[in-house]
């Protein structure tokens, strides 16, 4: 059972990065080209939706990934032991806060996607740079999406680092101090590409 358990959180770990993390990077990187117009990025929205075997992919790399990480997430945060408030060490902060985000994390997407990929699919809206002017046109919604992409792009980075040692390539305080930086550098760089684009959108 333990080395069940074991497993199944190194795979969560390994989701995280590959392929979730790859797909969130690109997935910001592609809305931002709303930083140079509707007509940019109209173009590589649809060059991402006329990808051949679009759909399996959508499936295999993206959907099932998603749903299996969120699924022993929502598992990790109720048998997760917190202990923040008797020791408040940066790394317990660091791993409370993975947990509150990836709540948060999960709220989001689930509402992104009914609002596009769903939306989309039911024949209701276009994927175009007016769908995310319109969903962002409302101040309440644009401050929830500031909200989930934060949330987004810190749980993928301190995710980061936890995969880094989850998979030993972090095993001393010295590398583990070096990835804290690195990945508040992905964080930073991450965040600020998915803000700009939905101010780009406003």
């Amino acid at each position: 059972m333990e080395n069940r358990d074991f497993l199944y959180r190194r795979l969560h770990s390994l989701l995280g990065v590959v392929p979730i993390g790859i797909f969130l990077i690109q997935h910001l990187v592609v809305n931002h080209f709303a930083v140079y117009g509707p007509e940019s990025f109209n173009k590589a929205a649809h060059f991402m939706e006329s990808l051949p075997f679009r759909y399996a992919l959508e499936t295999l790399i993206i959907f099932l990934p998603i749903l299996f990480h969120a699924v022993l997430g929502v598992y990790i945060v109720f048998v997760a032991r917190n202990n923040v408030r008797r020791y408040g060490f940066f790394r317990n902060w660091m791993f409370f806060l993975q947990r509150i985000t990836g709540i948060i994390t999960l709220i989001f997407i689930v509402w992104h996607v009914w609002q596009t990929r769903v939306q989309i699919g039911l024949g209701n809206v276009e994927l175009d740079y007016s769908l995310m002017e319109d969903i962002l046109a409302s101040p309440a919604m644009f401050w929830f999406y500031v909200i989930g992409v934060v949330s987004t792009t810190f749980h993928f980075a301190n995710g980061l680092w936890s995969f880094l040692v989850t998979w030993g390539i972090t095993v001393t305080p010295r590398s583990q101090k070096i990835a804290t930086y690195a990945t508040l550098i992905v964080f930073l760089a991450v965040t600020y590409i998915g803000i700009r684009a939905l101010f780009a959108f406003v």
